[in-house]
């Protein structure tokens, strides 16, 4: 893949669609969050390409299969194309939380993954979450961790408490300040 530093990494529930604390288990569940297709196509336009990193241990309790998270995938990818834009990866790591694997957020497997893959360095690349564990990973590779106040993103800001963190009411919040940074 060819090397590019405007680069933006997502979580998916919460963030690009509405969460569940029963899990999204079927394309059926997956519904996008008011203006977040957009915000990607947005992006995509300004020049970003946007891969998301996501935990998924439903899988590995037995929610959902590995078959259930790629037909949720396709309806997402099918969805953002559909709005004009383009998420060139999907990364997720379907350990539970106890399986102590080093893709489960907030480790950075999946990131380290994303920088092969793109062979860019992760430093200074927003990442843009709505929980704690997105904030942490971004520090831990030197990313530029930004919050979303959907999904759980108010529980993170209330957690966080004063840290610094870059916030916006949503991902279209986001992806505006991002590509306004483009013109500075």
């Amino acid at each position: 893949m060819v090397a590019t530093d405007k680069l933006v990494i997502l979580d998916r529930d919460g963030v690009i669609n509405h969460d569940s604390q029963d899990y999204i288990k079927t394309p059926e569940e997956w519904q996008p969050l008011p203006g977040s297709l957009n915000a990607i196509a947005a992006l995509n336009s300004s020049g970003f390409r946007v891969v998301v990193v996501s935990n998924q241990s439903g899988i590995g309790r037995g929610l959902f299969s590995e078959m259930d998270c790629s037909q949720i995938t396709r309806k997402m990818m099918s969805a953002v194309q559909a709005a004009g834009g383009e998420i060139a990866g999907f990364y997720y790591c379907p350990h539970r939380p106890e399986d102590g694997c080093d893709c489960r957020k907030p480790r950075p497997g999946l990131l380290e993954r994303v920088k092969a893959d793109f062979d860019i360095s992760l430093a200074g690349i927003p990442l843009i979450g709505d929980k704690v564990t997105d904030v942490e990973l971004a520090r831990r590779v030197e990313a530029r961790p930004i919050l979303v106040l959907t999904g759980y993103g108010q529980d993170a800001a209330a957690a966080l408490d004063d840290t610094g963190v870059e916030s916006f009411a949503d991902l279209a919040g986001a992806a505006q300040a991002l590509i306004a940074e483009l013109d500075e």
